[in-house]
């Protein structure tokens, strides 16, 4: 029979570092490239979605159109990124949820730094090619708009704590079933609601790497830290959160970082 306290410290006790050798691994580097081009296809749909609607409407103020519109192109374009890696990588493509099944206990710390690298270069690659193949439009960078930086950071956890929630329920928890049959779905949809919530204020990014192609490529910084701190503290809180109450102590994380 567990001690009182023992559900409590299941997320950080299973926490994995691993060793540096992960990087050499045949596995890991499959999984790194899978998740190279999974967030390549997503910020290549998403970030391209806004700058066609940018183009076919002159750079009009944002609309509820145009909201709309990028709500269905980010769920559709995360939808199938999640589907096509789900089976080599776990389909992360974003390191807020990497970070948050790190803390989970069901990813190691090297490995998780490799999808990261990963998602990070699949987002610049994307930007750069939608700059090339557009003839040089900007890739718009995530913005504020009528909030505070505090409202936005919490706006970021919120929106992402729901996002990596998701998660955990539909892809990691072992008794998901046949709910894991619509993970990719499920998870494309919460992205697509969230940004009907919050595109209008953070532009709903609830992921670094969506967030870092276009700063990057566009050399536009400000308040970028948001995009960070918010996604990685909301990850990570619904990793703990998930793993304390939903998850039976007794599990074990399954190797390698697949659910």
């Amino acid at each position: 029979m567990p001690g009182p306290n023992e559900y409590f410290s299941v997320p950080l006790s299973r926490v994995a570092i691993g060793d540096t050798n992960e990087f050499r691994q045949p596995g890991a580097v499959k999984a790194a490239v899978a998740e190279f081009i999974s967030t390549l296809i997503f910020v290549f749909a998403g970030s391209g979605s806004g700058m066609a609607y940018n183009k076919v409407t002159g750079n009009a103020p944002n609309s509820p159109s145009g909201l709309v519109a990028a709500a269905i192109a980010h769920a559709l374009g995360l939808f199938v990124a999640v589907a096509i890696s789900a089976n080599i990588s776990g389909g992360h493509v974003n390191p807020a949820v990497t970070f948050g099944l790190f803390v989970g206990g069901n990813i190691t710390l090297f490995r998780g730094i490799l999808y990261i690298i990963a998602q990070l270069l699949g987002s610049v690659v994307a930007c750069l090619l939608l700059v090339f193949t557009t003839g040089g439009l900007e890739t718009p960078a995530f913005a504020l708009s009528g909030v505070s930086v505090w409202s936005a950071f919490v706006f970021e956890i919120v929106m992402t704590f729901g996002l990596v929630y998701t998660v955990y329920a539909t892809a990691v928890d072992p008794k998901k079933g046949e709910v894991g049959i619509i993970a990719p779905i499920a998870i494309g949809f919460i992205v697509g609601a969230n940004i009907l919530a919050g595109g209008a204020f953070t532009g709903a990014s609830m992921n670094p790497a969506v967030s870092f192609g276009p700063a990057l490529v566009s050399f536009t910084w400000t308040h970028h830290w948001i995009y960070w701190a918010g996604p990685l503290v909301g990850g990570g809180l619904a990793g703990i959160v998930y793993e304390v109450f939903f998850i039976s102590h007794s599990h074990e994380a399954l190797p390698g970082g697949d659910y």
